[in-house]
This record gives structure tokens, C-alpha cells and sequence, in this order.
């Protein structure tokens, strides 16, 4: 008796844990869901998506030469994903604002002669070579 139950607990045990690794997994796939990322629907019929539409569930798919727009559920699976774009960094750093009236120009003309000193720093170690 206490073996049936204890059988019947780790059925139960593997149940729940499949679940929520199915659940996790079709979270994920929708959070994939971007532009440009080529997709399988349920019926076999291979895109890439143009455009997600979150508010009305739907994707506007681009096949060949035709548009389709389906339901995000109809999304099989994502064959080739989008990735993130990479953020690009600011040249100018936060701390280095440029004060109240100061010109940035004048910094520019800064870096510019100590690229030049650097340069000719350089050239001068060629000519001796």
C-alpha cells in the first residue's frame, strides 16, 4: 500500500516538474518573438517575422512573396533567433560633460594636438628604423 502511494507521489512529482519546464519554455519562444527572426508555424509553413502586434496576439509573417498575419500561438518554433542589438556606448563619458558654455569644439582641438604629438612621437621611431 505504502509503495503504491509513494509510486503515485513521484508520478505526480515528474508531472508537475514537466509542466513548468513546457510552461518556461513557451515563455521563452514568445519573448523571442522580434522582427527578423525566422519562424516554423504549427502547420509547417516556414517566415520570418516582420511585425508582432503584443496588445492583439497576432505576428505578420513574410513567406516567399506573401504576407501572412496568424496568432503568436500558431508559432511553432523559432528556427534561426534575432540577436539582441548590442548597446553602443557614448563617446562622451557622463562625468564629461561639457560645462555650461563650453565648447566641445575647443575639446576636439585639444585631443586633435595630442594625437598629432603622438603621431609624430611615432614617426619619429620610423625614421630612425
Amino acid at each position: 500500500m505504502y509503495i503504491m502511494l509513494a509510486l503515485i507521489a513521484v508520478l505526480i512529482i515528474f508531472m508537475v516538474r514537466n509542466g513548468r519546464k513546457r510552461q518556461r519554455a513557451a515563455m521563452e519562444m514568445q519573448n523571442n518573438l522580434v522582427p527578423g527572426a525566422e519562424v516554423m508555424l504549427q502547420s509547417g509553413i516556414y517566415g520570418t517575422i516582420e511585425e508582432v502586434d503584443a496588445e492583439a496576439n497576432r505576428v505578420t509573417l513574410r513567406s516567399g512573396g506573401s504576407t501572412l498575419i496568424v496568432h503568436r500561438n500558431a508559432i511553432g518554433q523559432i528556427i534561426t533567433p534575432v540577436d539582441a542589438p548590442e548597446e553602443v556606448a557614448d563617446d562622451i563619458a557622463p562625468d564629461d560633460d561639457p560645462e555650461f558654455g563650453e565648447r566641445i569644439a575647443e575639446a576636439g582641438k585639444n585631443d586633435a594636438a595630442t594625437n598629432e604629438d603622438a603621431e609624430s612621437a611615432d614617426g619619429s621611431d620610423a625614421d630612425k628604423a
